[in-house]
């Protein structure tokens, strides 16, 4: 269980970041949007696992590899903002959150559409 101090650092961290994707996103690719479903960090707050959904999935391989390309610019906006906040800027690590795509499968294949082994 994640203590009340991490959770709150996870929080800051998870709003910064879809600041800066919300103004990086027209960058990498006109009508897009990049959201940052989710941010785990380590205890010793040295890294940070940044979770993206991306929509359209189609753009999913590209945007990543934008991201993980150019992940130290992603840092140093981050510590730009949250600077006075935290002494250490966490490292980011980058990871695509499928959620949305699972569920949409799932929905899909109870109203029958799809791939439904059961109908």
């Amino acid at each position: 269980m994640e203590s009340n101090r991490l959770n709150k650092v996870n929080n800051l961290l998870q709003q910064d970041m879809a600041d800066i994707f919300r103004i990086e996103a027209g960058k990498i690719q006109k009508n897009m949007l990049i959201s940052v479903t989710e941010v785990r960090t380590t205890p010793d707050l040295s890294i940070s696992k940044v979770y993206l959904s991306i929509f359209p999935s189609e753009n999913t391989e590209k945007v990543m590899n934008y991201v993980n390309e150019h992940h130290s610019y992603f840092r140093k906006a981050l510590g730009d903002r949250i600077g006075q906040q935290m002494r250490i800027v966490p490292e980011l690590q980058f990871y695509v959150d499928t959620t949305l795509d699972q569920v949409d499968e799932i929905e899909r294949a109870l109203k029958g559409k799809g791939d439904n082994p059961i109908l």
